[in-house]
């Protein structure tokens, strides 16, 4: 199994020492679709990485609004693109669509146009990734981060209604534990699970770190799928790799290796 860690590329040496197998980046940070090409150094800094950057999440600032009575679906789309094709650039194969603050319901919109409009930018986001040989996976966020797509169950629901290829499903350890979903749901989603996220749920830290996160019937469920993807450590105040970077690797191989 490949694990790596959310964090920025340029610590790509401090995540080999630590054992880990790839970098997982930041769309707005990194892919920058808001800026111009000309001001883009993305290309440089994946060359220069000592590890690939396969994955990046974050994919949509907070005011680039997919859902809403304002959403400007033909900006959307112009971000989009620009993003896609500098992550097809630098050889990512997942992107994440998370961005809570994007995608959240406002207080008395009418909740199917809101699915509804999640679909459209789905399957046109999807499309894009799928020129360009990637795939978008919709990450649930749990009910105190969004108040749409919480549960795997739910985002299940959106896979099937965009129903293309190149959209599919995130588990996220930490919503996933956090919504006291059932390892039954994740055993029925894994035809579509393509990326994986990880950290512990009592304070979102790194994997082990709490002391009382067991991930071995978690995995085990990935193993019987026999899951092929990535995992990605994405946890809060994460930054000691070169120490508690090997001691989080060494946990997930052993808690694979275990389950």
């Amino acid at each position: 199994m490949r694990f790596g860690i959310c964090t920025k590329a340029q610590r790509a040496p401090e995540l080999r020492l630590a054992g880990a197998d790839f970098v997982e980046e930041n769309v707005q940070s990194y892919l920058q679709g808001l800026v111009d090409d000309a001001q883009w150094e993305g290309l440089k800094i994946a060359r220069n990485s000592t590890l690939p950057i396969l994955a990046a999440n974050s994919l949509l600032p907070v005011d680039l609004k997919i859902v809403g009575p304002e959403v400007d679906f033909e900006n959307l789309r112009g971000y989009i693109a620009k993003a896609v094709e500098r992550a097809q650039k630098v050889g990512m194969k997942i992107l994440v669509f998370g961005s809570g603050a994007a995608r959240n319901v406002p207080e008395g919109f009418d909740r199917q146009r809101a699915i509804g409009q999640i679909v459209k930018f789905c399957g046109m986001a999807a499309e894009l990734c799928g020129r360009a040989g990637l795939t978008l996976v919709a990450e649930p966020l749990n009910r105190g981060e969004c108040n749409i797509i919480n549960t795997v169950a739910e985002a299940m629901t959106f896979v099937k209604e965009v129903n293309q290829r190149h959209f599919q499903c995130l588990v996220d350890s930490f919503h996933f534990w956090m919504e006291n979903e059932s390892l039954e749901v994740l055993e029925k989603a894994m035809p579509s699970i393509r990326h994986v996220h990880v950290a512990d749920k009592d304070g979102r830290v790194a994997p082990g770190e709490s002391g009382t996160a067991d991930y071995r019937p978690f995995f085990a469920v990935l193993k019987r799928a026999n899951y092929q993807g990535l995992v990605s450590v994405e946890a809060l105040e994460f930054n000691d790799f070169e120490t508690m970077g090997k001691r989080v690797i060494t946990f997930l191989h052993r808690q694979w290796d275990e389950a």
